[in-house]
């Protein structure tokens, strides 16, 4: 018997099976991206929502390169020595933002624990090449911890203003030594705080996978972290494993068990929680934005009686 048949694939449930991506605009996406030199999760990833996201001309643009200093076992992003950081990206990341139309655009990146920053400086060019070239484009970035640099790192990213300030814890505190070992989870919840301390009319957002092996009662805990930090926006999705190498999915979540996470989720108090098999941290980012912020006025309305 071979080694390939000695481990029985994995079938995927019914309810995160997507159709392969076809239309002109995913094309028409995509061809953009190439003639501006710009990596996008989307594609770096093997987000299952890319057809649907990028018919839509909706892209997560990812700044720093396609190469990460880290290897978490999760991930589907090449790691290795990155490239120069390019001085070009951030107006390329605007032009992009302007030729799509876009009305809010995320922004992420790969870890570069090889920059003094972590690559901070590089979001606040970003940040503020969009704001100058599509001002009317709200900005929701998604950043690695920048972990063992400076706080000013993360403070000029604050002072730069983004409309939604999104780090994704990523999985329960037990399973991080095996998922995520270049991270500590508490760092990650210190930065979330910091974030909220600093500028509390920044949208702050974080993000689970499920189906790592991870329990009911540990997700709760990370839920009632998450708010003690002052998260406003909780997203939560099933972990699909990209590659053999990469960390074997556990189960399959059902759609009425994200259901009751969702449920328990509002009930802790989080302003705005996604959660479905296919939910991720950018997908219907927008839409998301515009819930947030009816949900905040919402707040405000009930506080002032």
């Amino acid at each position: 018997m071979n080694a390939s048949a000695a481990v029985p694939k994995q079938r995927k449930p019914d309810w995160i099976r997507v159709k392969a991506p076809v239309s002109e605009g995913y094309h028409q996406t995509r061809r953009l991206m190439r003639e501006l030199n710009l990596a996008t999760v989307c594609e770096e990833a093997a987000c299952p929502n890319i057809g649907e996201c990028w018919t839509k001309k909706h892209a997560t643009v990812m700044i720093l390169g396609d190469t990460c200093t880290r290897a978490c076992a999760f991930c589907n992003v090449k790691t290795g020595m990155p490239r120069a950081v390019d001085p070009l990206e951030p107006e390329h990341v605007a032009t992009a933002a302007a030729e799509l139309g876009l009305e809010h655009i995320v922004v992420t990146s790969v870890d570069r624990d090889d920059l003094p920053d972590g690559g901070a400086r590089q979001f606040v060019k970003v940040i503020e090449a969009l704001r100058k070239r599509t001002p009317s484009t709200t900005i929701e970035i998604l950043t690695p911890d920048f972990r063992n640099k400076s706080e000013a790192a993360v403070d000029a990213i604050v002072e730069a203003g983004p409309d939604v300030y999104n780090h994704n814890l990523e999985t329960v505190p037990r399973l991080y030594p095996t998922i995520r070992p270049g991270a500590r989870y508490y760092a990650s919840l210190r930065l979330l705080e910091s974030v909220k301390r600093k500028a509390p009319n920044i949208f702050t957002k974080s993000g689970l996978m499920v189906g790592l092996g991870e329990q009911r009662l540990e997700v709760h805990q990370v839920m009632d972290d998450m708010r003690s930090a002052g998260v406003d926006f909780l997203t939560m999705g099933q972990y699909l494993q990209p590659t053999p190498r990469h960390a074997k999915v556990q189960e399959f979540v059902t759609p009425k068990a994200f259901d009751a996470y969702a449920a328990i989720a509002r009930a802790k108090g989080f302003l705005l929680v996604a959660a479905s098999p296919l939910t991720r941290s950018s997908y219907h980012a927008g839409d998301d934005f515009r819930k947030m912020k009816e949900a905040r006025l919402a707040q405000l309305e009930r506080l002032n009686g």
